[in-house]
């Protein structure tokens, strides 16, 4: 196992923060692992110890047939944003930037570098589309915040890896994942081996997110030179674990063993390893997700358990208001996966309280929300 400390930035006078990166085994073949860039998602940071844990017993045995790098704290900045008892890890306190949005955009600057270099060799344009990725991040101007140098270390670290997850969770939620519909299919043995519920497919979902950040650009590069021979080298994917409460160490070491079962399917690590339990889930188009909202402030009861399949017109939760005796039913306006609901059990203008997952597309544009 190799550590790499990246001190970031534009820390305070008096103090510093870096960044850890692991990198087990060797070759050319590579998967990046990262947890908790929303740095109050912690069930990401739990799996990634028992990832952690693993990987170095199966470097010593001489079982990892290519590069796997695991950032287990991929967001030293947010973990340290606690206010009374309070953890923001979303948002920068200075800023008020979500941490996993603007990622660098590199399909333009490296369209700039390989168009007059591609082939019809696509593991030689892999290659130099990899090495162009790497040179157009070196050559940016310094960062002018933590924020946007630690971005940039991550980003660095990820974008000439095969595999990219990058782990998450909702507030209370199923296990869900979001992904290119053109990947879907290499995917849906990890949503197996993991019990996810349902994965949402965008080709973008707005926002530079750190997935599509890596993944994107292989896409528009082989729509931008549709002679060439460009594969979609790059599959990323936001795993969702759960809700920000699921950090039992069962569940962690299941999830674990589940990822490297799929590792190893993809040709990363050596030996036997089990099949998935599950079968995989069905992907939606992430265009199908509705958000519900509450009519008027109160407090919530929710009617139906995460993870369900509800119906159209089926109620989902209650909105009461104790000083008016006002009591209001929401109901889901499509069929498909109760997946995510909110933790506050008080109802607040503008903020959702359920998603549900469903195959008719509702909305258009951007898809992710702040």
């Amino acid at each position: 196992m190799e550590r790499i400390d990246h001190s970031l930035p534009w820390s305070s006078l008096g103090t510093e923060r870096q960044l850890s990166v692991f990198r087990f085994g060797a070759g050319e073949r590579k998967a990046y692992i990262q947890a908790s860039l929303h740095a109050d998602e912690l069930p990401g940071m739990r799996t990634a110890w028992e990832l952690k844990k693993r990987l170095v017993e199966l470097e010593a045995r001489g079982a990892l047939k290519g590069v796997i790098e695991l950032v287990p704290v991929a967001n030293p900045i947010g973990l340290g944003q606690l206010l009374q008892g309070n953890h923001q890890g979303r948002f920068e306190y200075g800023s008020g930037k979500n941490f996993n949005r603007d990622f660098v955009q590199l399909t333009e600057p490296v369209s700039a570098l390989v168009k007059d270099r591609l082939g019809d060799d696509p593991h030689a344009n892999v290659q130099l589309i990899r090495q162009a990725m790497l040179e157009v991040l070196a050559a940016l101007p310094a960062a002018t915040s933590q924020l946007q140098g630690m971005q940039r270390v991550l980003l660095n670290h990820a974008c000439d890896a095969d595999l990219v997850l990058d782990l998450h969770c909702d507030s209370e939620a199923a296990l869900h994942m979001y992904t290119f519909p053109q990947h879907w299919p290499h995917w849906r043995s990890l949503a197996a081996h993991l019990d996810v519920r349902v994965g949402l497919l965008a080709e973008e979902s707005g926002g530079s997110s750190f997935d599509e950040a890596c993944s994107l650009p292989w896409l528009r590069l082989s729509q931008a030179f549709p002679d060439a021979r460009i594969p979609l080298a790059c599959m990323a994917t936001t795993i969702e674990l759960g809700g920000q409460a699921d950090t039992a160490r069962e569940q962690a070491e299941a999830q674990a063993e589940g990822i490297l079962a799929f590792l190893a399917e993809q040709g990363l690590i050596d030996g036997e390893w089990p099949a998935a339990r599950q079968e995989p889930c069905e992907g939606m188009p992430f265009e199908g997700t509705e958000l519900l909202y509450a009519p008027h402030p109160g407090v919530l009861s929710f009617l139906r358990p995460v993870g369900c399949w509800v119906e159209a017109g089926e109620p989902l939760f209650e909105v009461i208001d104790p000083l008016s005796d006002r009591v209001s039913t929401v109901c889901a306006g499509t069929s498909g996966v109760l997946y995510a609901v909110e933790r506050l059990r008080y109802a607040q203008p503008s903020s959702w309280l359920a998603k549900v997952a469903g195959r008719v597309p509702l909305r258009h544009g951007r898809l992710l929300s702040d």
